[in-house]
């Protein structure tokens, strides 16, 4: 039966007939009618939505000329996160690795330690492991090499491109481009761009900054990069006579911003600190991938340590997810290590929210030569893994 308030809605569509089209309102007519009164009632107060709005709505938020997301808005929420403490990557040979990043980069080796045993194996994932590890420092940055003397792993993809999601670099500061690149060219490392690129003065928020992409021995990409005055932390800009200064930030492939926001911000706690859209020859040329447009949005922890740079390919969306079965030790794989506060509230706070977990949860490390007690390994919606850990 029909209730009183659809006999209203059926009359007023009736009047609207007669009205704009000049005939009787018959049973044939009803579904064109009932659709123009929801027209006309959808603009009364109060009334809902419908679908297609919804859709349109959701169409206009996926375009890639979406508002860039500031400070001013993001989602108050407590930092789980108190500091970015390293970035990490596996490497083929320790020995050859550290003589890279030593002699052209200016890392000084400051720990060196072997370690096994079923504590390692739960948190990296991986059975069997016998693991050498070392860490590096660059100004106040660190980072942490691995080498799985076992199992070994798979090596990076020869056909890697910077827009696949298993993509990560980090960006070493640097007090003078051209004799870097100098420097770089004379140890005969492997380009990743064309060349240096100067950054348009019509990016606001990139103008002038320059950047290089190239490799290290095991093809992890890395970049070295010049902030004009005005631009970055203000100890990029100190007087120096060192041409390498630290690592500014660890750069990853996202698929979706928002999706990696609610990881990284809502649940992580992390703070944005700059956006930008960049497209054009140099960004093509520096990322070596034709038409390259990206959104990039900038984040960073209370307590300090290197940004966390999402790199969202806006075009082309050719590049490929990481490979599910990815393992610690491949050498495509990378590792962020964050101090939090409580490894066994963001393991249940991670659970609760369907994240991946690497790790079966928060792992106690009897062992404590690699600096904490508590660990967890975690994916973020793209498969790039965090180390939770806990001094």
């Amino acid at each position: 039966m029909i209730n009183d308030n659809w006999k209203i809605r059926l009359s007023r569509a009736q009047a609207f007939s007669r009205t704009i089209f000049h005939f009787p309102f018959q049973i044939s007519h009803l579904p064109f009618v009932f659709l123009l009164a929801l027209s006309i009632l959808g603009s009364l107060p109060g009334a809902k939505y419908l679908p297609t709005d919804a859709r349109a709505a959701t169409r206009n938020a996926n375009t890639s000329r979406v508002p860039f997301l500031s400070a001013t808005n993001t989602v108050a929420t407590s930092p789980k996160v108190q500091q970015v403490a390293a970035v990490g990557m596996t490497v083929s040979n320790m020995d050859a690795s550290v003589a890279f990043y030593s002699k052209i980069l200016s890392f000084e080796k400051i720990s060196d330690a072997e370690v096994t045993g079923e504590d390692f194996e739960r948190l990296q994932g991986v059975f069997g492991l016998r693991m050498r590890v070392v860490r590096m420092r660059l100004g106040s940055e660190l980072i942490e090499l691995t080498e799985y003397l076992a199992p070994k792993g798979r090596p990076v993809p020869v056909d890697s491109r910077s827009n696949d999601q298993w993509f990560q670099h980090i960006a070493i500061i640097t007090s003078d481009m051209d004799k870097a690149y100098a420097w770089l060219r004379q140890n005969k490392v492997e380009h990743a761009s064309t060349g240096p690129q100067l950054l348009p003065e019509w990016n606001k928020n990139a103008a002038g900054i320059k950047a290089f992409y190239f490799k290290d021995p095991d093809k992890h990409a890395l970049e070295v990069l010049q902030f004009p005055a005005g631009k970055g932390d203000a100890k990029w800009h100190h007087a120096s006579n060192k041409l390498f200064l630290g690592i500014d930030h660890t750069a990853i492939v996202v698929s979706n911003t928002e999706a990696s926001l609610k990881f990284y911000r809502d649940v992580l706690g992390l703070s944005i600190a700059g956006t930008s859209e960049n497209y054009g020859t140099e960004q093509e040329h520096l990322n070596n991938v034709f038409g390259a447009r990206l959104r990039i949005t900038s984040l960073r922890a209370g307590g300090g340590g290197p940004g966390i740079e999402f790199l969202e390919y806006l075009a082309p969306r050719d590049g490929r997810p990481a490979p599910a079965d990815e393992r610690a030790s491949d050498l495509f794989h990378w590792q962020t290590t964050l101090i939090v506060d409580s490894t066994e509230q963001i393991a249940q706070g991670l659970t609760e929210e369907n994240y991946r977990l690497v790790s079966p949860g928060a792992v106690s490390i009897n062992d404590r030569r690699l600096g904490f007690g508590k660990g967890l390994l975690v994916r973020d919606p793209d498969g790039h893994v965090m180390a939770l850990i806990e001094k």
